[in-house]
């Protein structure tokens, strides 16, 4: 049995230096030092010895098994100390080495000029106000004085659900609503994207987006129209800006205009940006028709009020000198790193 346990040991360490990886060390000590191991094996044997042999033989077993176990731990040492430089030196970095600059993003120009504007209002006293998209017809036309059969409606291009249901095709919705929820008196800016069914090219998109005023309270007049949107105006381009407003009519206003700017470009001297008229069009307003007020509960003998629409892509071309609406959804970042 001595000789027997002195094999056991050879083999046991001879196996240990051969072992390269954690797995093959565990294997290792299950073959020799586990419970159904070769030396436990042995030693569940002793019973068969001599009174005088067992003494002998347990004291050389006892040694083997410590002599195993030490070598065991110092292999996984040594394996664990191997890994651990390995991990390092894949993770080493040179700090001499230039790092790689990560680009920070910016602002869409269209989500810069409608923050600019939102704050121009929200400056006079406006709050915003916010709906749906996908909107019932009677807020999107009866409401605003567009019955089913009004020519205004062949304009509008409008993509419908079903026939109560459309895309909204501006954002004036969100003025009958607030009407109809809230008493005067009322200052609103209703922004948003809102949906026609034009074919796209550099002036026109099936998919826009609006900003919409909303000013109902006693005693406003066509003065107060044009006053808020003069200091809108000049906040946006300048106080050298000329302001004009045109005849006009919509269907939902009463008087109603069109809001001319003079030319950023050649300042009202007449240039191809203008088409030698020396202005640009950028709006459409009006005082808020009596039959609007009345369908929203509002009683138009009390109280008057102002609406006006604002196409953004329009304002941002105008402001950023672009010439392609297409620009602005491209994201071509040679255009949008412009801003």
């Amino acid at each position: 049995m001595k000789q027997m346990l002195e094999e056991i040991r050879n083999a046991a360490e001879n196996a240990l230096a051969r072992a390269e990886g954690m797995d093959a060390l565990e294997q290792v000590r299950i073959k020799y030092l586990g419970k159904k191991g070769e030396l436990t094996a042995v030693l569940k044997g002793m019973g068969k010895l001599s009174k005088e042999e067992r003494p002998v033989i347990g004291a050389l077993a006892n040694e083997i098994r410590s002599s195993l176990e030490a070598a065991l731990d110092a292999k996984k040492a040594q394996l664990a100390a191997a890994l651990e430089e390995k991990r390092l030196a894949a993770e080493a970095v040179d700090v001499t080495m230039p790092g790689t600059r990560r680009e920070s993003g910016k602002l869409h120009p269209l989500t810069q000029v409608m923050n600019n504007i939102k704050d121009t209002f929200i400056g006079m006293g406006f709050t915003i106000a916010e709906g749906p998209e996908v909107e019932l017809d009677y807020y999107n036309f009866e409401a605003l004085n567009i019955p089913k059969n009004h020519p205004a409606r062949d304009t509008q291009d409008t993509f419908y659900i079903d026939d109560d249901v459309v895309l909204r095709t501006q954002t004036s919705p969100m003025q009958v609503r607030v009407m109809e929820q809230t008493k005067p008196p009322i200052r609103i800016i209703a922004p948003g994207r809102v949906y026609r069914s034009d074919s796209v090219d550099a002036t026109h998109s099936p998919v826009f987006h609006q900003i919409e005023g909303l000013v109902v309270d006693k005693g406003v007049t066509m003065a107060d129209l044009k006053g808020t949107l003069e200091t809108f105006i000049h906040a946006l381009y300048g106080n050298d800006t000329k302001v004009r407003f045109r005849p006009h009519h919509f269907p939902f206003t009463e008087p109603s205009a069109e809001v001319d700017v003079s030319c950023f470009v050649c300042g009202g001297e007449g240039c191809g940006v203008c088409k030698g008229e020396g202005w640009i069009e950028i709006l459409g307003c009006g005082m808020v028709h009596p039959k609007v007020l009345a369908n929203c509960g509002i009683d138009p003998e009390v109280y008057s009020g102002f609406a006006f629409g604002i196409g953004l892509e329009r304002i941002a071309m105008r402001k950023y000198d672009i010439n392609d609406l297409r620009l602005f959804t491209e994201n071509d970042l040679r255009f949008l790193k412009q801003f």
